[in-house]
């Protein structure tokens, strides 16, 4: 496979799924004639037309609306809201029908259906554009929550969620978008599935996202002093993988969380809660959790301040190995 950034990889994989089924449709705002707002779906619509990638009106419940009634006459749409932070629009989509058709028919009918959105900050973006709220969403049952953190698994994680015939949730961290290219792997992804970045012994690391970025120059700078970080990219909120990380934990002892979210019910907490829970007599030191804070996402002249980056990881990592 050749190099790709992120939005490469979508793109890639958008394309590879449009040509083996010709179910698979693509709307949203500007995805068609302007390739959408960070150029993910280019092309598309030029190759299949304008019958399979449409451009919609600013409706974000239009736009899960129709691509509802499409997953229920057998198409497979894979609907683009352009920031995460507008996904509110369409909430009642998501919670009240999306999510629950499969109960609510008596799995007579499912709704295989993905909803792609750019989430976080790091990007510099105007209010309501870079908002970390994918605890919210893994509050519904039915919907899968989704979050790449590198080329690769934005376009494994894509194709499975294409596949799958319940709906995703997919969410892109945009400040990752295209701030490093890798070979991109193909790979029998697993939704609900977790990966090991790296194998340690002293301390567990858990992130996702743009945050694994971070995490990865933190875990490497604590080697440096001489101590073994595993970290762990979780890659699906909802089905969270329990297993992997309390594995983990137990071979440890030790663990910490990082995340953009803001700190109170947030995904971080959630996994703290469940390793409390589960293995509390393995554990040496309190769980550490590194998140954004309980505000309005700040606008960029303070983004920086409010995302972790690698020091403030690294410092949680030291405390948490010398508690």
């Amino acid at each position: 496979m050749s190099e790709m950034n992120i939005v490469e990889a979508i793109r890639d994989t958008l394309d590879k799924k449009m040509g083996e089924d010709e179910t698979v449709v693509v709307l949203g705002e500007d995805v068609g004639k302007n390739g959408g707002v960070f150029r993910a779906t280019d092309g598309l619509q030029d190759k299949y037309g304008e019958e399979r990638v449409m451009d919609t009106p600013l409706d974000e419940a239009g736009i899960l609306g129709t691509a509802t009634g499409m997953a229920i006459n057998g198409l497979k749409p894979v609907a683009e809201i352009q920031f995460s932070g507008f996904i509110p629009q369409a909430f009642h989509h998501i919670k009240q029908h999306i999510s629950r058709m499969r109960m609510r028919t008596q799995d007579d009918i499912n709704i295989p259906m993905v909803i792609r959105a750019p989430y976080g900050g790091g990007i510099e973006a105007l209010e309501h554009h870079s908002e970390s709220q994918e605890a919210i969403y893994s509050h519904i049952a039915g919907l899968k929550v989704v979050i790449p953190s590198n080329p690769s698994d934005a376009k494994n994680l894509l194709e499975k969620a294409i596949q799958d015939p319940d709906p995703v949730l997919f969410l892109e961290p945009k400040k990752v978008y295209r701030s490093f290219r890798e070979e991109v792997k193909e790979e029998d992804a697993e939704l609900g599935k977790a990966k090991k970045v790296r194998k340690g012994e002293d301390i567990t690391l858990v992130s996702w996202g743009a945050m694994m970025r971070e995490s990865i120059k933190a875990a490497e700078a604590v080697e440096e002093e001489g101590f073994s970080v595993e970290l762990i990219d979780v890659r699906t909120v909802n089905p969270l993988d329990e297993d992997t990380i309390l594995e983990s934990v137990e071979k440890t002892g030790r663990l910490v969380v990082v995340s953009e979210e803001p700190r109170f019910a947030s995904i971080a907490g959630e996994i703290s809660a469940t390793v409390s829970e589960e293995v509390v007599l393995s554990l040496k030191a309190p769980v550490k959790r590194i998140t954004g804070f309980d505000i309005p996402y700040p606008l960029y002249k303070h983004e920086d301040i409010y995302m972790p980056n690698r020091e403030d990881i690294k410092k949680g990592l030291l405390e948490t190995l010398e508690f």
